[in-house]
């Protein structure tokens, strides 16, 4: 069950990472997978920060969206992949 839930938060995150950052996505999976790594690295710096480490799905998917944007960012840096219309 809990690999749904990964998967339902990796893929809303995911996608409103994609609508949030300007460029290219990654595709439906790939959107998926940043989404979910999203998720552990924003729940690692979160609690790293002394928040809580659950609170629903609401803060699961920002802190998701959060750590999807700081991992689209770093792929984004180590790729040379940039937005077009920054």
């Amino acid at each position: 069950m809990f690999i749904i839930w990964w998967i339902i938060v990796g893929l809303i995150a995911g996608f409103l990472t994609g609508k949030l950052m300007k460029g290219s996505g990654y595709g439906a999976i790939g959107d998926i997978v940043i989404g979910i790594i999203g998720a552990i690295v924003g729940g690692f710096i979160m609690q790293k920060l002394g928040y809580a480490g659950s609170g629903g799905l609401i803060y699961t998917v920002i802190v998701a969206i959060v750590g999807a944007i700081l991992l689209t960012l770093l792929l984004r840096l180590v790729t040379g992949n940039r937005a077009k219309n920054l």
